[in-house]
């Protein structure tokens, strides 16, 4: 395990890293970066807390608009797309068995 330094809204943190996920805490550190001038502006520079917690709603609203986007039924719809087919091909292989 390994310490590494993420800057976020100006400011570094050590954090520890496991071995390998290193280049996926830089890609979050990317993420964090691109949205700490907009929790910046928000918090008003009052403290790095506030902007903080301005940077966690930001990325929560993300997600949230990302979790409502994603369609919820698609799995079951083409499970049931699959199975109404496997039922027709075990109909057409009944038909063509019978004598």
């Amino acid at each position: 395990m390994a310490d590494i330094t993420l800057t976020v809204a100006g400011r570094s943190y050590v954090v520890a890293a496991r071995d390998g996920d290193e280049p996926h805490l830089r890609r979050l550190e990317k993420m964090l970066q691109k949205h700490s001038p907009a929790a910046q502006r928000a918090s008003g520079g009052m403290s790095a807390e506030r902007t903080l917690v301005y940077l966690s709603l930001i990325l929560a609203d993300l997600l949230d608009e990302a979790q409502e986007a994603a369609p919820q039924s698609a799995p079951n719809a083409l499970l049931d797309a699959i199975a109404d087919r496997l039922e027709a091909v075990a109909t057409a292989l009944e038909e063509d068995a019978a004598p």
